[in-house]
């Protein structure tokens, strides 16, 4: 921040020689997440492989000029690859979510949108998916469990009685992402799902981590 206020950052070599306390590993990822792009005028890939050369030592003749570098000989991360990047550098993702990529699919079997559910009416079977943003259990709830999952368009209350959680422990437990079978439910305002069945939603991406059992 403070070189920055001196000046804007010309090149990723400016950017290593102002700020000497970046680490390897910190100019690896601020490339991988597209942090770099500007300064490279490339690719993601294209920014580590110039980012990777930048971080090597210099003697003191050549410190102060700025190299020029080959062309990257990286492939460009394609969509699934830059959305795996963001959410291991950084736990979210500026583009489109995860569930977005899938949308068509998942509508073709009958998946619902999180913000579509307000609209449809008490008691109907519905589907729902996306990533598992919260999981708890409170001691108060009887053996209930919350879930809250995340898609492209908001957030679904998931409600697992004790005996869906216990046939479905593993999944609900470990899986990152999950399509949930159940019945919408409309109380006080509320709208949420209880669920009757649930599975692993298999995405080419990871996801941030989940607040689990708090």
């Amino acid at each position: 921040m403070r070189q920055r206020r001196a000046g804007p950052f010309s090149s990723i070599d400016d950017l290593v020689r102002r700020v000497p306390e970046l680490r390897k590993d910190e100019i690896a990822t601020l490339a991988q997440v597209g942090a770099l792009n500007a300064l490279a005028s490339v690719d993601r890939r294209g920014a580590l492989w110039e980012s990777s050369r930048a971080i090597r030592p210099v003697g003191p003749l050549l410190e102060g000029l700025e190299e020029g570098a080959p062309p990257s000989p990286l492939t460009p991360m394609d969509d699934f690859e830059r959305l795996d990047a963001d959410y291991r550098g950084t736990g979210v993702t500026i583009g489109r979510h995860p569930m977005a990529y899938r949308r068509e699919e998942l509508r073709a079997r009958g998946v619902s949108r999180a913000a579509d559910l307000a609209r449809m009416r008490h008691g109907r079977p519905v589907r729902v998916a996306g990533c598992v943003i919260v999981r708890q259990r409170p001691a108060t709830a009887h053996g209930f469990v919350f879930l809250s999952l995340e898609d492209e368009s908001g957030i679904s209350n998931i409600i697992v009685t004790p005996d869906v959680f216990e046939a479905n422990r593993l999944v609900l437990v470990n899986a990152p992402f999950l399509l949930v079978e159940g019945t919408l439910q409309k109380q006080d305002g509320v709208v949420s799902v209880k669920a009757g069945r649930m599975t692993a939603l298999r995405t080419p991406t990871a996801a941030t981590a989940s607040h689990d059992f708090h």
